[in-house]
Order: C-alpha cells, then sequence, then structure tokens
C-alpha cells in the first residue's frame, strides 16, 4: 500500500505560487444567522473559475506534472468538479482531455465539462469508482491525474488552509466536505504545519459516509451506499492510503441527513446568497447543528455546481 506522510508546508506554499495564474482567493464570509451555536464562516470555493475547489489540486498536479507526459493528454475520473478542473487546466495547455464520469453525474457538470471541451465516457458507478483504485481505463493514454489520491493534489488544495488561517488566524474548527479525502487533509496538512491549534473536520452525508464507519470500527470499513443529490462527497469503501492519512490528521467526521444538507443549500441561499452545491453545503449543516462546536467554524464551501431544478426543488422546501 502506498502511504502519505502530511503534505509539508513548503510544498503548499510553493503549490500557492505555482497556481496563482488559476486559482482565485476565494473570499471567507460570515454567515449572517444569529442563533447558530457557533460564529459560522464561509470559505467560498464555489466562486472558483469552474464553480470549485478542485482547480486548486488540477492546477498544481500539472504544473508538477512531466511535459512529456501531458503532451499525450490528460484524464481523470471525477464525478464532475475534478473533471471540469483538469479540463480547464488542459485546454489552458492546449492538450486533450477526457474524463471517465459515473452515469449518474449531476447534469450541469456535464455540461460545464463538455464546454471546456473534455471528452466525456459514462460509465456505471461501481466502474468509475473501481478507477480510483486501479487508476486505470481500458483506452486510455496520458497522465492520469487522481482526484484525490495525489501529494501534488492535496498541496494545491492545502492553499485553502493557508487562506484561512490568514483570513481568520483564531478559527477554531474547520469543517470541509469529504469525498477521497483530497481536501480535508490537504487543509488539514496546512493547518498542523502552521502551528494553529485549530480542529479539522471531514463532513459526510448519511448513506454514504464510509469515514465515519471506519474511524469508529478502527479499520476500514465498506458501508451500504445510498445516492443522492450530495453527489460530490461520499460513497461505499475508502482507499487505504487516504485513511490511514486521514486517521493522523483528521479530529472526526461530521455526518447530517440528505434533509439537513438540503436545509443547509436553502439556508445559504436565502441567508447568505450563496449558491452552493450538496457537498458544498455539507460543512454547514454539521456547523448549524452544533457538530463542530462553538467558538469559530469555516465552513469550506466546496463548489456550486448543482442542477437548477434540484436548486429549484429545494428552494421550494423539497429533498431532490
Amino acid at each position: 500500500m502506498v502511504t502519505y506522510d502530511p503534505i509539508p508546508l513548503e510544498a503548499i506554499e510553493a503549490a500557492r505560487a505555482r497556481i496563482a495564474g488559476a486559482a482565485v482567493r476565494s473570499p471567507l464570509v460570515r454567515l449572517p444567522v444569529e442563533d447558530a451555536p457557533a460564529e459560522i464562516w464561509l470559505k467560498l470555493e464555489n466562486l472558483q473559475p469552474i464553480g470549485a475547489f478542485k482547480i486548486r489540486g488540477a492546477a498544481n498536479a500539472l504544473a508538477l506534472a512531466p511535459s512529456e507526459e501531458i503532451s499525450r493528454g490528460v484524464w481523470t475520473a471525477s464525478a464532475g468538479n475534478m473533471a471540469q478542473g483538469v479540463a480547464w487546466v488542459a485546454r489552458r495547455l492546449g492538450v486533450p482531455c477526457a474524463v471517465v464520469v459515473p452515469e449518474t453525474a449531476p447534469q450541469a457538470k456535464r455540461d460545464a465539462i463538455d464546454r471546456l471541451g473534455a471528452r466525456l465516457i459514462p460509465v456505471p458507478f461501481d466502474t468509475w469508482f473501481e478507477v480510483f483504485d486501479t487508476r486505470r481505463f481500458e483506452g486510455m493514454d496520458g497522465l492520469f491525474v487522481h482526484p484525490f489520491s495525489d501529494p501534488a493534489v492535496m498541496a494545491g488544495n492545502g492553499t485553502i488552509g493557508l487562506e484561512i488561517l490568514e483570513d481568520l488566524p483564531d478559527v477554531d474548527a474547520v469543517v470541509a466536505p469529504f469525498g477521497g479525502g483530497g481536501l480535508s487533509c490537504g487543509i488539514a496538512s496546512a493547518v498542523r504545519a502552521s502551528g494553529s491549534s485549530a480542529k479539522v473536520y471531514a463532513a459526510e452525508v448519511d448513506g454514504a459516509a464510509p469515514l465515519a464507519a471506519s474511524l469508529a470500527a478502527g479499520t476500514m470499513v465498506e458501508v451500504e451506499y445510498h445516492p443522492s443529490f450530495v453527489d460530490g462527497i461520499g460513497g461505499p469503501r475508502l482507499s487505504a492510503e487516504m485513511f490511514e492519512l486521514s486517521s493522523r490528521l483528521l479530529d472526526g467526521s461530521l455526518v447530517t441527513s440528505v434533509e439537513e444538507v438540503a436545509s443547509s443549500v436553502r439556508l445559504l441561499a436565502e441567508r447568505a446568497h450563496v449558491v452552493a452545491e450538496g457537498a458544498g453545503a455539507a460543512g454547514a449543516a454539521a456547523a448549524l447543528k452544533g457538530a463542530a462546536g462553538q467558538g469559530k467554524v469555516v465552513c469550506v464551501v466546496s463548489g456550486g455546481n448543482i442542477d437548477a431544478s434540484k436548486l429549484a426543488t429545494i428552494l421550494g422546501g423539497g429533498v431532490p
């Protein structure tokens, strides 16, 4: 098994300089909810050029990759946001990009990938999920950019942690959505290496929370997976190397229901005028019910790429 150490601070700082022409420094804003159990802040990664944080890791990984590998093209496996990150950078580099996506990928994300010029290859969910372990797919050539299990990707994600600490040095907790672990472990690496005592939590959703189950069991376990509109995070199982790193870096996993996440999407739109996809609202859902503790809590709004029809259902009081 591959094992990873926490990402060094110098690697994250170097990534910040490397991705400056791609990712923007996203704002940190206060969530105006007077009766919240904590002082909740939102790190608005939904305002990135692709509408999600994934551009940070994608840009750093491709900047570090050998040019001869990139010249043959790049590809990734993604439900939508990493696909957009890799496709965005590939278009800027003038190289072809292909993306293996699950057949359940939201239409809004598929349309965005297509606009960026990438070739989509829809496959059954289990086939797609297997690519994370094998890093292979028949017919694919060129450089594979792993969406989470890659130190270069995590270093790019870790730049979010640096920005949070600069904008809110006395932060007490950071909550980041957990899909494969690349976002939360990147941020936690930055927080730990900077000497902050802030806790860093993963955010998961019921029916797709293998980290919470594995941490409770003290070993990796597979869970029964129930797809929902919260498509950007969760799955039936973890990768071994990311479970090991998450166990070392994170302070736990905060699990909310699909209904609580829908309520969070609605509240962020109504009170903060922020459009968040399900994964992007999961951290705020946990903080709003007090799971992240009191004090100053930063919730990473990881993306805002949600189908308009699903958003309309949520704003109307329903759950897609």
